[in-house]
């Protein structure tokens, strides 16, 4: 049975250039995702967040596999960030962040199993109720965006996304950070790889003027 890795087969939108940015139209695609609020480093509700995305996600790739004999390598992890008041953003005020989390399932995915996947995960950690009560699976269309490839720590991120910025602005693109918010895609687990060597995928989506 061949393994699907999106990585791989999607490749226009996980492995940009990490030099310049570049235009992409991003389709519909399904997503499981989870909201919140807070630091992305020092909160329980993101940290509950995670606990609850990918046993879910795992899940359901286990239950294609098994059920589908669709077999594909669980997508990393996404996050879309803004704040109510973009300042408190844009000047690192995480306390005052806001999130959504997600991770990418194939379309052949439906939402009876993703009920599934959710109701043994939460026999699984009842500890994780109130957090697994507030995934949720739906489709998510993000349309026109460029995107660069950031290698590096997360603290780092700051010239690259401001690269990102201008290369729209030189192609007559406006956003304003809440219907089009800022996206990253983790592609390197942060637990394992060394702070200089991980690869994160800035995304900003955007409309021409």
């Amino acid at each position: 049975m061949e393994k699907i890795d999106f990585k791989k087969s999607m490749k226009e939108f996980y492995k940009p250039s990490s030099t310049k940015a570049s235009l992409v139209y991003v389709p519909k695609m399904q997503f499981i995702m989870i909201d919140g609020k807070g630091s992305p480093g020092g909160s329980k509700e993101y940290i509950d967040a995670l606990s609850s995305l990918y046993p879910i996600a795992y899940k359901l790739k286990f239950m294609s596999k098994k059920e589908l004999d669709k077999d594909y390598v669980v997508p990393p992890l996404e996050g879309l960030w803004w704040a109510e008041n973009m300042d408190n953003f844009l000047d690192g005020n995480r306390d005052e962040w806001l999130w959504t989390m997600m991770i990418m399932t194939p379309d052949w995915v439906t939402n009876k199993m993703y009920q599934v996947a959710v109701e043994s995960t939460a026999k699984k950690r009842p500890d994780l109720d109130v957090s697994i009560k507030k995934v949720r699976f739906e489709e998510f269309h993000e349309g026109n965006a460029a995107q660069i490839m950031h290698i590096g720590p997360y603290s780092e991120e700051h010239p690259t996304i401001m690269k990102l910025h201008d290369f729209i602005k030189k192609k007559k693109g406006k956003f304003d950070g809440y219907t089009q918010k800022h996206h990253e895609i983790y592609l390197s687990d942060p637990r394992k790889a060394k702070p200089e060597t991980m690869k994160t995928v800035i995304r900003q989506p955007f409309v021409y003027t």
